[in-house]
């Protein structure tokens, strides 16, 4: 028998707080880099530059839209699109990745 059979290195409390830390990292990680986190707040942004833009239009640049303030409609549906985004991630949030899927999907690549 081997000296460390009787006793492990690690306690069984130790090993489930270090499994529970990883998936918070993780579940924080995937979190971080969902796309609708980046697509909404990248619309939003975008939304808000050009519907500043067509606050205050030119008469040149009404002239090309026929009339229309296209930097104002645009803006102002980019920043619907970046707020349902962004909406959409706070009211549907990312599923915790759960210690299994992990391993087996490291073990089917």
């Amino acid at each position: 028998m081997s000296e460390n059979s009787g006793r492990s290195e690690h306690s069984e409390h130790d090993v489930q707080r270090e499994v529970s830390e990883l998936e918070s990292k993780s579940t924080t990680a995937s979190r971080l880099f969902d796309l609708r986190l980046i697509i909404g707040g990248l619309f939003v942004v975008y939304g808000v530059i050009v519907t500043i833009a067509g606050i205050s239009p030119s008469q040149a640049t009404l002239d090309k839209a026929e009339g229309v303030n296209i930097n104002l409609w645009t803006g102002i549906a980019m920043l619907l699109l970046g707020i349902f985004f962004l909406g959409w991630l706070k009211l549907r949030p990312t599923p915790p990745v759960e210690v299994a899927e992990v391993a087996e999907e490291e073990e089917g690549a």
